[in-house]
């Protein structure tokens, strides 16, 4: 299954490791040090010129326009319609 990040891009679930508020990039020093240090092996895509969300996946760094609740209840959506079983995905 694929999730919605904004605009046109979409990617799989289960490259997804983690989804964390935009306002950290901006509060936070670890925040801005871990996507620094990702940057270097991973690529930064910039989906918008709003940020509000950072979407960490296996190869790509997203930034995103949608809030993380946005992205949280789509994919809870996906579970719980049973869409979703990541124990049995390949």
């Amino acid at each position: 299954m694929f999730i919605h990040l904004g605009e046109n891009v979409v990617v799989p679930i289960r490259e997804i490791v983690a989804i964390l508020d935009g306002q950290l990039f901006y509060s936070s020093t670890i925040v801005q040090e871990f996507i620094d240090g990702q940057s270097k092996t991973k690529e930064i895509i910039e989906i918008s010129t709003t940020m509000k969300t950072i979407i960490v996946t296996l190869n790509q760094i997203y930034f995103s326009p949608l809030a993380s609740v946005t992205l949280k209840r789509r994919s809870t959506q996906l579970f719980e319609t049973g869409q979703i079983n990541l124990e049995n995905e390949q």
